[in-house]
């Protein structure tokens, strides 16, 4: 049967392919590696996140054809997304979501312009490599998208992070 459907592959996060250190001791020792970082686009409107390995060079298919700028009326009008920097570390007990960091972000793609603040985007891509959780600026809806797209993503990485993660994201409530 040549015509047999096969299963839909679920996009998954990068993982750490190997060691920098890689055995040599000269430079970039402990130097971070960009294999253990997926940027995840929010669609507040669409409620739907998604993985866009393109983001990690502002190529997503969210962002292709638009020029950004720092000016939010350029974009006036276009629609609120959220690029999220997810940093996957491992433990004894396995891999876990390490570092979570969101990034505002409008396209408008009729105008074909966009709003965002680039240093604002590689900031927070350098905090989630250093294991931050920053999502303070995401309305509860959008938390609630992309706590919903992590947990099913994978759900023993989810229990595995840390209770700030879930906590921040409003999936658990603070012990106290």
């Amino acid at each position: 049967m040549a015509n047999e459907e096969k299963p839909k592959q679920k996009l998954g996060f990068t993982i750490i392919k190997n060691d920098p250190t890689d055995g040599h001791k000269g430079f970039g020792i402990g130097s971070l590696s960009l294999e253990n970082i997926s940027p995840v686009i929010v669609d507040i409107e669409a409620e739907e996140a998604r993985i866009e390995i393109g983001a990690m060079h502002a190529r997503s298919e969210t962002e292709r054809g638009v020029k950004f700028t720092t000016n939010r009326e350029d974009s006036e009008g276009g629609k609120p997304y959220w690029l999220v920097w997810v940093t996957i570390d491992f433990k004894e007990a396995g891999p876990y979501y390490a570092g979570v960091t969101a990034c505002e972000m409008v396209v408008n793609k009729e105008k074909r312009r966009g709003y965002k603040i680039l240093a604002d985007h590689v900031n927070k891509m350098d905090k989630s490599l250093k294991r931050q959780i920053i999502v303070d600026e995401m309305d509860e809806k959008s938390k609630r998208i992309l706590a919903d797209f992590l947990q099913s993503h994978n759900p023993e990485m989810w229990e595995r992070s840390e209770p700030k993660l879930r906590i921040d994201l409003g999936s658990e409530s603070p012990h106290l």
